[in-house]
């Protein structure tokens, strides 16, 4: 299975899911003219993972920002990953936000307690 890679732009995130290692990479800023036209890409590839998931999975989420149309693509995208890990699969969620980011970490939260995913909220320093 290819390693799905996405350049980041001013208004999509950098996206690298890697098959192999189990490690999918989401990083940047989320505001596309059209969410699902941007997600339905990583929704794809996450379905055809699924059938194939032979290690465990690791979600590093390292998101500035998001939109509304974006917020619900990206649950959308924990709802497939829960589904994953219902099979038996392990999958974390690595879920970073900056210090003084109270509504990334809110978000964070948010997501947590709707999916059931196991979580990781990681502050990080302002660069």
């Amino acid at each position: 299975m290819d390693t799905l890679i996405i350049e980041s732009s001013s208004k999509t995130p950098k996206v690298i899911f890697d098959a192999e290692t189990g490690e999918l990479l989401i990083e940047g800023r989320s505001i596309p003219e059209n969410s699902l036209e941007f997600y339905i890409p990583l929704m794809e590839w996450l379905e055809v993972y699924s059938n194939e998931v032979n290690t465990d999975t690791v979600v590093q989420m390292k998101l500035e920002y998001f939109n509304t149309s974006s917020s619900k693509c990206i649950l959308d995208f924990f709802r497939k990953l829960e589904a994953i890990s219902k099979r038996g699969n392990k999958v974390t969620v690595n879920w970073y936000f900056e210090e003084d980011d109270e509504d990334m970490m809110e978000a964070g939260e948010d997501y947590n307690a709707i999916v059931g995913l196991d979580f990781e909220l990681v502050e990080q320093k302002e660069a």
